[in-house]
């Protein structure tokens, strides 16, 4: 069973939309392209560079595929990019029948029964980077076993988010993270299963406590 990693740049408020530049993804209005930039360090290059140390499949929604192949195959001499140009690329959509940057497959007929074949079968892992519009489907299909988050310390208020308000609720379990100079913190999350619910509150709720659980239900009743 190969392994779907979620690679993303996110703001402490969950947006990942254009991290690169400003000419990126300025859809919906986004006024913030390159949010990223000013945080750049050793650490978090060598980092990202880590996370593509071993081979692997680039599983991109159509938006971020063409943002892609119009820039990684004119900078192979960067180890990112020579990186991508290897890695096979499959690309999840309707509108694009030509794809012309080397080592692209379209992935054909039903999108999640694709990428669970992909998945079955035997190979490399697959990183998917951007692509917000994909990642609901693979969210809604519990098809994601680990995050690897680059988190900044800054909150943009809008923009395309990584989670929203439809995506289906469960809980993580950090397995590592490392902070950079400049504040960005790198958390790898896996899957742990549903939320569990608990309180802190070990005895008996008082009268006053019990009046204020009355109140606030005729309110949101």
């Amino acid at each position: 069973m190969r392994k779907l990693i979620v690679n993303a740049h996110v703001s402490l408020d969950g947006v990942m939309q254009a991290p690169g530049g400003p000419e990126e993804d300025p859809s919906g209005g986004f006024r913030h392209g390159g949010w990223s930039a000013p945080y750049a360090s050793k650490e978090t290059g060598d980092a990202i560079i880590g996370m593509m140390a071993e081979p692997f499949d680039l599983l991109l929604g159509r938006r971020t595929y063409e943002i892609f192949a119009a820039y990684w195959p004119y900078h192979d001499d960067n180890p990112i990019g020579a990186r991508f140009n290897a890695a096979t690329k499959h690309v999840a959509t309707r509108t694009l029948t030509q794809l012309e940057w080397e080592n692209s497959v379209r992935l054909e007929g039903d999108v999640v029964a694709a990428i669970r074949q992909l998945k079955a079968g035997d190979g490399v892992d697959i990183h998917v980077w951007g692509s917000t519009v994909l990642l609901r489907t693979l969210l809604a299909a519990g098809l994601i076993d680990e995050y690897r988050l680059l988190i900044y310390p800054l909150v943009l208020g809008r923009g395309k988010r990584l989670f929203d308000e439809n995506t289906p609720e469960h809980a993580l379990t950090l397995t590592d993270s490392l902070t950079s100079s400049t504040g960005v913190t790198l958390n790898t999350y896996r899957p742990a299963g549903p939320i569990r619910p608990g309180s802190h509150v070990t005895d008996a709720p008082s009268e006053a406590e019990l009046a204020r659980r009355r109140k606030l239900g005729s309110e949101t009743a």
